[in-house]
């Protein structure tokens, strides 16, 4: 049975959903699923996990949440070569060209750190309650466990 560890951080709240649902989904594919916050979290528990998720904010101007700042740069240091990777997160379009920003700079350490990304990252706009937000996130985890079986042929 593969596993996951996936890792949020949240002020409101939306990224927590974003990450419980992220969980479900991966749980309802036969994965077992380790969920916890990103302060409460060091980066290099990703090497005991087959399937990395980290679900960040974007805070205020393009910002990584202050809390993750630790985990972020102790994240590009490790050498999860073998693993697959997503990142999901939620923010705030009125932010324009800082929407989300957190999402990518994720997946850059996750890569930075040899790691393969098994999704595309997921973008929410607030909170994931749409059926088109729910669809999202079900299908980053169903790429998430498609990039790990193939891996494994």
């Amino acid at each position: 049975m593969p596993t996951a560890k996936v890792v949020f951080a949240t002020i409101t709240g939306n990224n927590e959903d974003c990450a419980d649902i992220i969980a479900e989904a991966l749980e309802d594919l036969g994965v077992e699923v380790d969920e916890s916050e990103i302060s409460q979290t060091d980066a290099d528990e990703f090497e005991n996990f087959d399937i990395c998720v980290v679900v960040p904010y974007t805070y205020d101007e393009g910002a990584l949440p202050e809390e993750g700042m630790d985990f972020y740069e102790e994240l590009s240091d490790l050498d999860l070569k073998g693993k697959i990777f997503g990142v999901a997160g939620s923010g705030d379009v009125f932010y324009e060209e800082f929407y989300c920003i957190a999402v990518d700079a994720f997946a850059k350490a996750f890569k930075a750190a040899n790691a393969k990304q098994g999704a595309e990252p997921v973008k929410i706009n607030l909170a994931p309650e749409s059926e088109e937000d729910l669809n999202q996130l079900d299908a980053f985890a169903k790429k998430l466990v498609d990039s790990y079986n193939a891996s494994q042929n």
